[in-house]
C-alpha cells in the first residue's frame, strides 16, 4: 500500500528584506521578495527520505498562501516532490495559526494522508506551534521537533534532542511530526528536477472547496491580531574610545554607566 506523505511547506519574506507590516497591520509581502522557508526544506528532505526508503510513497507537498507562493511549491517539486496542492483564496489573508492549522487540515483530509511532515518553525513568524494544532485537527498523534526520523511497518520513530536529554519518540499512523534543522542537510534541486517539476501536478484549492466559510479564518476569524506597529529607530553613532593610556578606563566606565556591568 503507498504510503501518503503530505508535507507543509510556506512561503516566507526573504530575510535579508525590509520586512514591515501593511496598513491592515498583516506582513507586508508585496513588497519584498519571497521564498521557500529554509526551514521547511529540512522537512521536504526528510519527506522525501522517508518516501525514498519506503519504496511505495508518494509525496504532496501542501502551502496555504498567495499566488506567488507558487515560487514555494516548484522548488519543493524540482527537490522530488511528486505533486502540489496550493490553498489560495482572497479571504484567507490575515489568517493566524490557528485559522491555518483549520484551512490545512481540510485540505489535508481531502489529499488523504498517512504521514504529515512540518518543518521546526516558520523564519517569519517563528511562532513553532502549527503541528501541535494541525494534529488536534486531524485526530491523531504528533511527534514534533525531531533530528532523526524513520518509519517501521505502522509506526514513525524519532529522536528529540533537548539541552539535557535525549528522547526517543515513537507515534502509530497516520500522525504528524515536525523536524529540526539537524534533521539532515536539504537537497540542491538538480536540472532534471527543475525540468521535471514542470510537468508535475499543482493542484488548487479555495475556501468552498475546503467547505470553509470565510468567517472562520482570514482577519475576522483570527484568534491573534496585532494592535500597533512603531518603525525601528535609526541606529545613532556609537562612542568612540581612543586609548591614550587610559582606554580601558574609559571603556569600563561607559559600560557602567550604561548597566551593562
Amino acid at each position: 500500500m503507498t504510503l501518503r506523505i503530505v508535507v507543509c511547506v510556506k512561503y516566507v519574506p526573504v530575510a535579508t528584506g525590509d520586512r514591515r507590516f501593511a496598513d491592515d497591520k498583516t506582513t507586508d509581502r508585496e513588497s519584498v521578495d519571497g521564498l521557500l522557508s529554509e526551514l521547511d526544506e529540512y522537512a521536504v528532505e526528510q519527506a522525501l527520505r522517508i518516501a525514498e526508503a519506503s519504496g511505495d510513497a508518494a509525496v504532496t507537498a501542501l502551502t496555504v498562501a498567495p499566488d506567488d507562493a507558487q515560487d514555494a511549491l516548484r522548488k519543493a517539486l524540482s527537490m522530488g516532490v511528486d505533486q502540489a496542492v496550493h490553498v489560495n483564496d482572497d479571504d484567507i489573508h490575515g489568517t493566524d495559526a490557528i485559522g491555518t492549522s483549520l484551512i490545512l487540515a481540510k485540505a489535508i483530509e481531502q489529499t488523504g494522508f498517512d504521514l504529515v511532515v512540518c518543518g521546526m518553525a516558520s523564519t517569519d513568524g517563528t511562532m513553532g506551534v502549527l503541528p501541535a494544532l494541525l494534529a488536534e485537527r486531524l485526530g491523531v498523534p504528533q511527534a514534533t521537533l525531531l533530528s532523526e526520523i524513520a518509519i517501521e511497518g505502522d509506526t514513525v520513530t524519532g529522536r528529540r534532542d533537548g539541552d539535557a536529554a535525549t528522547e526517543q519518540l515513537r507515534a502509530v499512523l497516520p500522525a504528524v511530526v515536525s523536524v529540526t534543522d539537524r534533521s539532515g542537510e536539504p537537497r540542491y534541486p538538480t536540472f532534471k528536477g527543475i525540468m521535471a517539476a514542470k510537468k508535475k501536478k499543482m493542484r488548487s484549492l479555495d475556501l468552498d472547496d475546503l467547505g470553509l466559510d470565510a468567517a472562520e479564518v482570514g482577519l475576522s476569524g483570527a484568534w491573534t491580531k496585532v494592535e500597533a506597529v512603531a518603525t525601528r529607530p535609526p541606529r545613532t553613532v556609537g562612542t568612540i574610545v581612543k586609548d591614550e593610556g587610559e582606554g580601558g578606563r574609559q571603556l569600563a566606565t561607559f559600560l557602567a554607566e550604561q548597566k551593562f556591568v
